[in-house]
């Protein structure tokens, strides 16, 4: 009886190289992103009421940290996971620490940062131990790079569980340097597993990256509704609101028409990984810059702080997702339309800067930044249909 337990319902993970072509994602794994939802949404939050320098940086950080839990959790239920009940109760215990880690998040890099860097650790040490379980299972010719793997995942651990007796400041650097370390480590460590067949681009894998980014654009659904929420609900402060949903089009636009349910090339896997960290980040800001902006629907100038952060998360984006055109296996292929398209979002983000300078009213701000975002997936619709078979542009093509 045992024996066909483990069989069926706690199967080691698989090892790898072992990768299922066909799986898809499940429920669970839609249920486990929600977490993050509420996780990102605390975070964003305290952006929203700290639109400063200080405020941006913390927030990168942070948001930094939980977007490298996000993938490690991710990464590895693609890569190593099964459809059994050892991979739902490691799912369901990381969700249960990371409802603890978003009690902290609002004042991560203040007075719950202590609290903060505990529950993360006690994540890392989860984790840790997942993927110490997938290299017992490895063939001889990954044993190298997986320990590597491990031994960074326990120093990060370590690191982060000390940094909880630091002060505000120490600490925040301890963790920046902790998420930079780590997107080193990605480009030196992993990019080398890329000619093995260890990692690389899944259909689940394009999937989990794309719901990841409507986890984030739901913040700017989130901030919109907020500053309507908090200011007067008159005509002009509801019009500001829904136009400036549009951002959030905007960028849905192009992500999913020209980067999402692509595939990046296998030897650009690591990179295109990366390359969504700021994207998604960026996003997820221009969400919190939104409530203020909404807020102050009324004044003959967008608020200063909620302008920049706004305009900077929307360029931020789009350089972002430029380099993110340059990873895909379509980029060779639709050199007629990723080349004018990356030209345009270089020439957007100066666009957007620039109204961020100018700082017009509210309603206008948020419609100006629609209308460079309009023009930018212009540029590249155009271009798709001057091809003389379109169809063959659509993701996943061949």
């Amino acid at each position: 009886m045992l024996r066909q337990f483990r069989h069926r319902f706690w199967q080691p993970p698989r090892a790898h190289g072992e990768i299922d072509e066909e799986r898809s994602v499940g429920f669970i794994e839609l249920f486990y992103d929600l977490v993050f939802v509420v996780v990102i949404a605390r975070a964003a939050h305290h952006l929203s009421e700290h639109l400063t320098w200080q405020g941006v940086l913390e927030f990168a950080v942070i948001f930094g940290m939980i977007w490298m839990a996000w993938l490690n959790g991710t990464i590895y239920q693609d890569f190593h996971g099964r459809e059994d009940g050892r991979s739902r109760t490691y799912i369901f215990l990381q969700m249960g620490i990371l409802a603890v880690l978003a009690v902290y998040t609002s004042s991560a890099g203040g007075e719950t940062g202590r609290g903060f860097a505990v529950t993360y650790a006690t994540l890392l040490l989860l984790l840790t131990w997942m993927w110490y379980s997938v290299r017992r299972q490895d063939s001889e010719e990954f044993m190298a790079l997986t320990k590597q793997y491990i031994i960074a995942m326990a120093v990060s651990l370590v690191v982060i569980l000390g940094s909880a007796f630091l002060s505000d400041g120490p600490r925040l650097a301890v963790w920046a340097v902790v998420v930079g370390g780590w997107l080193l480590l990605m480009l030196l460590l992993l990019e080398d597993w890329r000619g093995d067949g260890a990692m690389r681009g899944t259909d689940s894998t394009i999937e989990r990256f794309g719901l990841f980014v409507i986890i984030v654009l739901g913040e700017v659904v989130v901030g919109v509704v907020t500053g309507m929420s908090e200011a007067t609900p008159d005509v002009r402060t509801i019009a500001t609101g829904v136009i400036g949903l549009s951002v959030g089009f905007g960028i849905w636009w192009t992500y999913f028409d020209f980067v999402g349910q692509r595939m990046p090339r296998n030897q650009a896997y690591i990179r295109w990984t990366i390359s969504h960290l700021p994207v998604v980040m960026a996003i997820a800001a221009s969400g919190a810059a939104m409530v203020g902006l909404v807020e102050h629907a009324a004044d003959p100038a967008a608020p200063a702080g909620a302008a920049w952060v706004l305009s900077a998360s929307v360029a931020l984006a789009l350089l972002a997702l430029s380099y993110t055109m340059t990873t895909l296996a379509d980029w060779k292929r639709l050199q007629s339309i990723y080349r004018p398209l990356t030209r345009s979002t270089v020439i957007g983000t100066g666009a957007v800067l620039l109204v961020g300078w100018l700082r017009p009213a509210p309603w206008l701000f948020v419609l100006a930044l629609f209308a460079v975002l309009s023009a930018v997936w212009l540029v590249a619709v155009t271009n798709w249909l001057r091809l003389d078979d379109p169809a063959a542009a659509r993701p996943n093509a061949g």
